[in-house]
């Protein structure tokens, strides 16, 4: 550690520091709202939290005496699908005068101990998309790409939700309709040749189905191949268990 650069676990005198920090690293930031809230009691309120709930890191960094930085993590596992336990670092902040002078370095550093004091056997972090500084630090540091994280807001989730239920009904409903029109008409059909063939006396029979001739047999045939379809199609999105 440099000459200067102190870290330290973040008790509740450090707190209005960390806030001030917290509104400088979003006014910079351009993803804003993802980043923090721009509420200075609201934001109080929430670090109070994260050093209180169980498992929460809060590490400020100072240089020359001056808190100029903070580390905010969390520490997880083990759950039900996994018995590793985990570091997450959500987020890292340096303010602009106290840049390239190892306070950075100096909160990653106490995030290690903090991992090794839990037993952790992998430290995460992610950086917002567009924080070029903090990728490549990162990285120098041998953090590499693990996953790739997606956002939607609950609203927009609800109403795409929606929507393919509504969807979804509707296409089970048009394609029950479209097997029922199907079987009508076969009836239809049916019952138009049987009328054919007592008007007339009795047609000509196909071999192996008595009183059917070669056109009747080939409409017969045709109409029956579209059910079968129908049908198989109709089988094959209500069985399926393949979830999207």
């Amino acid at each position: 550690m440099r000459p200067g650069v102190q870290t330290w676990q973040a008790g509740v005198d450090d707190l209005p520091a960390l806030v001030s920090l917290c509104l400088s690293a979003r006014a910079e930031s351009g993803a804003g709202s993802q980043l923090c809230s721009d509420d200075a009691a609201r934001l109080h309120s929430q670090l109070e939290a994260l050093v209180a709930s169980p498992g929460g890191q809060l590490l400020v960094g100072s240089l020359d005496g001056q808190v100029s930085g903070l580390l905010l993590g969390r520490v997880v596992g083990p759950t039900p699908f996994t018995d590793q336990v985990a570091l997450h670092v959500e987020a890292v902040y340096v303010d602009k005068g106290s840049r390239r002078r190892g306070v950075g370095h100096a909160l990653i550093a106490g995030a290690l101990e903090v991992a090794e004091e839990h037993g952790a056997t992998d430290v995460y972090s992610a950086p917002l998309p567009g924080a070029r500084g903090m990728q490549r630090f990162l990285a120098r540091l041998g953090f590499a790409p693990a996953a790739a994280h997606r956002v939607v807001t609950t609203q927009s989730l609800q109403r795409r939700l929606a929507n393919e239920g509504v969807r979804t009904t509707a296409e089970r409903r048009a394609s029950a309709r479209g097997l029922e029109d199907l079987i009508a008409r076969r009836r239809q059909v049916r019952s138009a040749m049987q009328a054919t063939e007592r008007a007339d006396g009795g047609p000509s029979p196909v071999a192996g189905e008595p009183g059917l001739t070669v056109r009747d047999q080939s409409v017969r045939s045709s109409i029956s191949m579209h059910v079968r379809r129908a049908v198989q199609s109709r089988l094959d999105s209500g069985s399926s268990t393949t979830i999207s």
